[in-house]
C-alpha cells in the first residue's frame, strides 16, 4: 500500500520509466520530469539519440519488464512485435563459428526503441498518482539545512518559469549526462570513482522491408568483432514487417552511411545473411549513425556518505558498450530491486540500493569489459583470470558449433539468466575441451562461402 509520499524521477527514458513504475507501489505521487516534449506516438526524440539504433530486449529483460507490467509481452505482440527464440531462431556467428541451434526458453522481443518506450510510457501514465512534466530541466537539488537529506528538485520550464517540487525521494535517471557528481560536489559530498573503458564504437542502423527469405527464414543474426577485425553486425526482425540491421565498428572503425559502403561493410562480415539483406531488401530509413566512446561505471556503492532521499539509476549509474544489448535489461532489474527494497522499508535506502545494484551490474560489466579487453588496443588491466576466460570462451565458441548444449549455456549467461561462472561448471568445461578439439578438425568452422577474418578482402578493412 502506497504511503502519502512523493517521488520525483528526473528523466523519462526507459530507466526513468521503469523506476517510476517501481516507485508507484510505495508513493502516492510520482512526478516524472524530462527536458523533451513526450510524444503520444512511437517516434524519435532528441533526448534519446540512441532511439534510431537497433534495440533488442534480452530474454531476462523481457521477463523483468513482464514482472513490472503484467501482460506487456502480449501487448507488444498485438503491435506485431515478434517474440524470438534466441537459440532456435537466430544465426549466431561467434568468432567466425556458427552456433548449433536448438529450441530454448530464451525469448526476446524485437522492436524499435520508440515503440517500446511509447508502450511502457503509456503503462506508467495509467498508474494512479503518476504525473509527467515534459519540457522541464532539473537545475539542482534542495536539501535540509544540514544537507543530509534531499527534499526536492528545482525545475526550469521551457518558458523560463522556475519552481521547486518537494519530494520524499528523488531519482536521477538522466543517463550518461547525469549531473549527480556535480550536484554532490556542490553539496560538499565526495564524488564517486568513475571507471571508464574506452572502446570508441561507432554504430550505424538502417531499417529494411523484411522478406520471408531473409535470414534463411529465421528472425535474427549476429556476428561479433574479433581482434584484428573490429567489425560486427546484428540483424533483428521488428514490428510491422521491418528488419533492422546494425553495423558496428570498434576502436575507430567507422561503418559508412552510403549504399555501396554499407554493402562493402556487410560483405566483410562473417555472416553472409547480412550482406544478402543489404543487397536485396528495400530500405525504409536512411542510415542513422552514432558514437559511443566508452563504457562507464560510477561507483556510488563505495561512497561513505550520501544524502538520504536520493538515488541514481540505469545509465546514470553504469552504461555498457551497446553492442552487448544489456542496458535496458539491467535497468529493469534495478527497478525490481528498488521495488523490493521499498517494500521492506526505506531505512538506509541509498546504501542498500547501490550495493544491490553493484551486485546486479558486476556480471554484465564483467562480460562487456572482459570481452572488450580481448582487443590489444583497449586499455585496462588484464588479469590472468581475464586472459584465461577470454581464451576459454573462444574455445567454447568453437565447440558450440557442434554442441547446442554449450550454445545454450553461453546464451543464458549473455542474457543475464546465469552468472558467468556457470560456464566453468565441470561438465561444461569437459564439453568445451572435447568439442574444441573436434572443432579444430573442421567441424566448428564457418560455413563454406562465408568470409572469415583471414579471407576478408583488403578493401573492406580500410
Amino acid at each position: 500500500m502506497a504511503s502519502d509520499r512523493t517521488a520525483v524521477v528526473i528523466g523519462a527514458s526507459m530507466g526513468g520509466l521503469l523506476a517510476a513504475r517501481a516507485l508507484s507501489d510505495s508513493h502516492t505521487r510520482v512526478v516524472v520530469v524530462d527536458r523533451d516534449d513526450l510524444p503520444d506516438r512511437a517516434t524519435d526524440r532528441r533526448g534519446v539519440p540512441q532511439g534510431r539504433q537497433l534495440h533488442v530486449l534480452l530474454s531476462r529483460g523481457r521477463e523483468a519488464m513482464e514482472e513490472l507490467f503484467p501482460g506487456l509481452s502480449r501487448e507488444l505482440q498485438a503491435l506485431t512485435v515478434p517474440m524470438v527464440d534466441l537459440h532456435g531462431q537466430v544465426h549466431w556467428y561467434n568468432d567466425g563459428h556458427l552456433m548449433a541451434r536448438a529450441e530454448s526458453p530464451l525469448v526476446a522481443a524485437g522492436m524499435s526503441r520508440p515503440l517500446l518506450e511509447q508502450v511502457v510510457r503509456g503503462r506508467v501514465a495509467a498508474l494512479p498518482g503518476v504525473e509527467f512534466v515534459p519540457a522541464a530541466e532539473a537545475l539542482g537539488l534542495t536539501t535540509t539545512a544540514d544537507r543530509r537529506r534531499v527534499t526536492g528538485v528545482r525545475l526550469r520550464h521551457r518558458d523560463g518559469a522556475e519552481r521547486t517540487v518537494t519530494a520524499d525521494l528523488v531519482v536521477d535517471a538522466c543517463g550518461r549526462a547525469s549531473r549527480t557528481p556535480t550536484w554532490l560536489a556542490e553539496l560538499g559530498y565526495e564524488t564517486p570513482v568513475e571507471e571508464r573503458v574506452r572502446v570508441d564504437v561507432t554504430y550505424v542502423t538502417r531499417v529494411y522491408r523484411h522478406e520471408p527469405h531473409h535470414l534463411d527464414g529465421l528472425l535474427g543474426c549476429l556476428t561479433n568483432a574479433v581482434p584484428g577485425a573490429p567489425r560486427s553486425g546484428i540483424v533483428a526482425l521488428q514490428q510491422d514487417g521491418r528488419i533492422a540491421v546494425a553495423f558496428n565498428g570498434m576502436l575507430g572503425e567507422q561503418p559508412p552511411v552510403d549504399d555501396d559502403g554499407l554493402l562493402s561493410f556487410a560483405e566483410s562480415l562473417t555472416a553472409p545473411q547480412i550482406a544478402e539483406i543489404v543487397r536485396s531488401a528495400q530500405p525504409l530509413t536512411e542510415p542513422a549513425s552514432m558514437r559511443f566512446p566508452a563504457s562507464q561505471r560510477r561507483r556510488y556503492e563505495r561512497l561513505r556518505h550520501f544524502p538520504a532521499g536520493y538515488l541514481v539509476v540505469a545509465d546514470a549509474l553504469c552504461s555498457f558498450n551497446p553492442i552487448y544489448g544489456q542496458g535496458m535489461t539491467v535497468a529493469a532489474l534495478e527497478a525490481l530491486l528498488l521495488r523490493r527494497l521499498l517494500t521492506a522499508g526505506d531505512g538506509q535506502l541509498s546504501r542498500r540500493f547501490f550495493r544491490g545494484c553493484a551486485r546486479l551490474i558486476d556480471a554484465p560489466w564483467t562480460i562487456a569489459v572482459g570481452t572488450d579487453l580481448r582487443f590489444p588496443e583497449v586499455e585496462g588491466p588484464r588479469s590472468a583470470r581475464v586472459r584465461f576466460v577470454n581464451a576459454y570462451v573462444h574455445r567454447l565458441h568453437v565447440a558450440a558449433a557442434g554442441d547446442a548444449v554449450l550454445g545454450a549455456a553461453f546464451l543464458r549467461v549473455l542474457n543475464l539468466v546465469d552468472p558467468p561462472t556457470a560456464l566453468l561448471a565441470p561438465g561444461t568445461v569437459l564439453r568445451v575441451l572435447r568439442g574444441f578439439w573436434r572443432g579444430r578438425g573442421g567441424a566448428g568452422r564457418a560455413p563454406q562461402g562465408a568470409p572469415t577474418t583471414a579471407s576478408r578482402p583488403r578493401r573492406a578493412l580500410r
